[in-house]
């Protein structure tokens, strides 16, 4: 029977890639980093490949985060009825694991007029509602 990688997997891919990403590094530079190719690297972000807590903390090192940086607010895919924790909305990991996210929040934090911050946002509410609209028409 063929092992899968599951939700876990993804989610630590995905904030590996958001990291990686948001620091300007290459899946190329990273792989060579690491003694791997850069097809691994998209591997292990895509959530094909599990990364072994050994790799993740030499991950870790190279894109200067802590490990936990990775793993904060995983959870289980499996618990106790009762005692379940919600998960965190998922368009967060997707936005910021876009070059144009991370390139909306790191020029976005650096607006400090409260004013043109909330100008943009009721810009990207109304595209957003607008681009709604047309995909239903």
């Amino acid at each position: 029977m063929k092992k899968s990688t599951g939700s876990i997997d993804k989610e630590v891919g995905s904030r590996v890639r958001m990291r990686r990403v948001s620091i300007g590094m290459s899946q190329e530079k990273l792989g060579d980093m690491l003694g791997l190719t850069f097809q691994q690297v998209q591997k292990y972000e895509k959530g094909m490949n599990r990364i072994s807590v050994a790799r993740l903390i030499e991950i870790a090192k190279i894109l200067g985060v802590d490990i936990h940086f990775f793993l904060d607010g995983v959870t289980s895919t499996t618990s106790t009825p009762g005692f379940a924790e919600e998960n965190p909305p998922a368009y967060v990991a997707d936005m910021m694991s876009t070059p144009e996210g991370l390139q909306l929040v790191r020029h976005f934090t650096g607006i400090s007029n409260p004013k043109v911050r909330k100008s943009i946002v009721q810009l990207v509410v109304s595209l957003a509602a607008q681009d709604v609209a047309e995909r239903s028409a």
